[in-house]
């Protein structure tokens, strides 16, 4: 039934790069699926389509809770298209541990932006994979740069490693935070506010202006004690009201900013060859798990020493090598 409905792979590439949005959004979930007849055709669809892809500006959002992510991207995604540009917005939504369901609710949050026809939303579940985005958020993301979007937002869930993980697949990585919430230092990750290209504190309206420029005054003055970045990129602190749509055209101007300082001194191209490989290191990982735990010695293995585990007569360091001995047929 499945497999009636998938189309060729000729078909695929040639409705993504025609810009076709039904078939990207088909596309984007023939990627997504674990049916080895999906894998084999989504690996083809993928070598036909990278020659096209590559040349959108990939921007990471992420925030504290309640900041406003999703009304920041509405405003700034309409500001964008208002500008010509053409947006994709890929958000994740985290995956219930115990039914493996999501919501997916972002396009509810962004009615405006999802009738706009410059704008494709597309929200996905986190499903298994760790770090609050998608397992697939990277081809997803290719997929759309070969459509023709200029520009791609990938949003976080926010939690644990999801930072680390976008950081690590976008040219620009935006911290959103809010003022007027206390000690606006206390409890920021150290690491979360290096990784930002730019912190912008959303809600700098009505009563919280004077906060939101205290905080912005703190937050310059705590990204100058980090050690300079890689990129040679000094971060910028900026304010903005997406409900008010303020501050938006400096955002925007920011990331011209760095994208024309980080190519002119390389690091632009150095940085995306630098995820390419990345990314490829991350598919073993995740191919050899797969091979592993589908291996026909490890699964007749593993009920009887998962019990020794749990009942404490077998370490788990002995455990692991049994199985993995099993695994290489030895």
């Amino acid at each position: 039934m499945l497999r009636s409905k998938r189309l060729s792979v000729k078909a695929y590439t040639d409705g993504i790069l025609n810009s076709d949005r039904l078939i990207l959004s088909r596309a984007i979930t023939l990627v997504e699926s674990n049916l080895p007849s999906d894998i084999k055709l989504a690996q083809a669809l993928l070598e036909n389509i990278i020659p096209h892809a590559g040349k959108a500006i990939r921007i990471g959002i992420t925030g504290v809770p309640g900041v406003g992510k999703s009304t920041f991207i509405e405003s700034f995604g309409e500001f964008l298209t208002q500008q010509g540009k053409n947006l994709a917005v890929l958000t994740i939504d985290p995956s219930s541990q115990l039914s493996k369901g999501s919501i997916l609710g972002d396009k509810t949050r962004m009615e405006t932006l999802a009738r706009n026809p410059k704008a494709f939303i597309r929200p996905s579940a986190s499903g298994i994979a760790l770090g609050g985005v998608s397992g697939k958020t990277r081809e997803a993301m290719l997929l759309c740069e070969a459509a023709g979007f200029d520009v791609i937002f990938i949003e976080t869930v926010g939690v644990g490693q999801s930072e680390t993980l976008v950081h690590g697949m976008v040219d620009f990585f935006l911290l959103l935070m809010l003022a007027g919430a206390g000690d606006e230092l206390q409890g920021i990750k150290k690491g979360i506010m290096e990784m930002a290209d730019a912190v912008i504190i959303n809600k700098a309206d009505g009563d919280n202006i004077k906060a939101a420029k205290r905080a912005k005054v703190e937050y310059q003055n705590a990204l100058h004690l980090f050690p300079a970045s890689e990129s040679g990129w000094i971060p910028e602190v900026k304010t903005c009201s997406a409900l008010q749509n303020t501050g938006l055209s400096e955002i925007w101007e920011t990331m011209e900013k760095y994208v024309r300082h980080t190519q002119t001194n390389g690091y632009f191209d150095t940085n995306r060859k630098a995820q390419n490989l990345n990314w490829m290191k991350e598919n073993i990982s995740a191919l050899l798990e797969q091979e592993f735990y589908t291996n026909d010695a490890v699964k007749n293995s593993l009920p009887e020493i998962t019990k020794a585990v749990k009942a404490g007569s077998l370490p788990a360091l002995n455990a692991a090598r049994q199985l993995i001995q099993k695994f290489k047929g030895k």
